[in-house]
């Protein structure tokens, strides 16, 4: 059965590919299944990482959940090192290595990324990955050139309308929130996505009452003596947060907070809050799974 799913997700024409790397990611066994079916459906052999992975990429949209993302780079990993025995030490170096690669795309290619890295640090930023060696460099420098010719085609995000971006966030929920000028505290409906923390006085409104954008701010917990289980939106630099939010005239306004007050119904719930904004305002995913990884390889070396 997960033979004939993966391969209708590969072949059939008009398919929402956001939706496809949605249900490749799932957790579940079946899923697993037919995830391992669909990349076994690529085939690598003598390509290069990049030129493998401008395939994968297109192929689906990769979700934004870190776990989703984890389970999808592995099958991937271990798909390429089958088709080009030799090529790594270890699925690992092709995991990190292909992190690295879509990291470098983003930096060379999105225009809010001001500091452009080079060759030089493509190379030092992957120093020690082949199991403690450092892959060649004839090899870094053809991928690195290859993403700086020409970005990975990734497929559009069928879901640009807004209604949609509130569909599937990151994270939604009741949260009470401090307010700005007065200081009391009232229930709002919270979702977190691309970036921003969007808030609502009833989970039905379609327009939220303050949007928060996440640029630039910091999160943590805060013991607060009113409220239990706080967390605390902040600027690092002491500046007022640049959010705004619409007054009962329907006017829009800059907020007026030097930090956002939140309050959580339990310990857990704020604790997966501050994680949730924390991987949306790094806006990388990628960054705390490539770490890990790295940690295991360069250690696995020295022991």
């Amino acid at each position: 059965l997960s033979e004939s799913v993966a391969e209708f997700l590969y072949k059939e024409e008009g398919l929402n590919k956001t939706a496809i790397g949605n249900f490749l990611g799932e957790r579940e066994e079946m899923h697993l299944q037919i995830l391992k079916a669909f990349v076994g459906l690529h085939e690598f052999s003598d390509l290069n990482l990049v030129q493998a992975l401008r395939q994968f990429l297109w192929s689906f949209r990769l979700p934004g959940e870190a776990q989703k993302i984890d389970r999808m780079m592995e099958a991937f990993a271990t798909r390429y090192c089958d088709c080009n025995p030799g090529v790594f030490q270890s699925t690992d170096t092709c995991y990190i290595l292909s992190f690295a690669i879509i990291m470098l795309n983003t930096s060379l290619h999105n225009p809010n990324v001001k500091d452009k890295p080079n060759l030089q640090r493509f190379v030092t930023m992957n120093r020690g990955i082949n199991n403690g060696e450092d892959l060649p460099t004839e090899l870094l420098t053809k991928l690195y050139a290859s993403i700086r010719s020409e970005p990975f085609k990734i497929p559009e995000d069928d879901g640009n309308d807004l209604t949609l971006t509130f569909f599937n966030p990151d994270r939604e929920g009741w949260l009470l929130k401090m307010g700005g000028r007065v200081k009391t505290w009232k229930r709002r409906w919270f979702i977190l996505t691309d970036s921003c923390l969007y808030y609502f006085e009833y989970t039905t409104d379609k327009d939220p009452i303050g949007i928060i954008p996440l640029e630039n701010l910091c999160v943590r917990k805060l013991e607060d003596t009113s409220k239990t289980y706080c967390l605390e939106l902040y600027n690092p630099k002491g500046q007022k947060i640049k959010a705004c939010k619409t007054e009962n005239k329907g006017r829009v306004v800059q907020g007026k907070h030097q930090s956002y007050k939140l309050s959580a119904a339990s310990a857990e719930e704020r604790d997966n809050w501050i994680e949730a904004i924390r991987a949306s305002i790094t806006k990388d995913p990628f960054y705390d799974l490539v770490s890990l990884r790295k940690r295991k390889v360069i250690s696995n070396t020295s022991s």
